[in-house]
């Protein structure tokens, strides 16, 4: 995994001296059709059919997740639902409109976060 440099000052304190810090370099996007042709290359599926299974999969993620469920993929991890909301004195007083900033989550499993405990780093040039 490369990394580059970026400046940055502390979000908590403005006034202190900013540090050099270490972040991920992007090195480009991998599409859905080139994950498709690497499961055709590693198992006797078609491509039609591994593209058939992960538009299934795309399509079925949502409607679990907007039913309330979180949605465990296995050796991949967990995706669910979250979000924030103003607190209020006394509940009578809640509304929906006080509920802001949905988002995904995802929690990557064990197997996951093992292998990325061997990931290696270099410095991008």
């Amino acid at each position: 995994m490369k990394y580059k440099f970026v400046w940055r000052t502390n979000p908590q304190d403005r006034q202190s001296p900013g540090k050099w810090y270490a972040a991920p370099v992007n090195d480009g996007k991998v599409t859905q059709q080139e994950i498709a042709v690497d499961i055709v290359n590693l198992s006797s599926l078609s491509r039609g059919d591994v593209g058939n299974s992960i538009n299934s999969l795309i399509d079925t993620i949502p409607k679990y997740l907007l039913m309330g469920k979180s949605v465990n993929l296995g050796e991949l991890g967990t995706f669910r639902i979250s979000f924030s909301s103003e607190g209020v004195d006394d509940t009578k007083n809640f509304t929906v409109d006080k509920i802001s900033g949905v988002r995904v989550l995802f929690t990557p499993s064990t197997e996951l976060r093992r292998k990325l405990e061997s990931i290696r780093f270099e410095k991008s040039e």
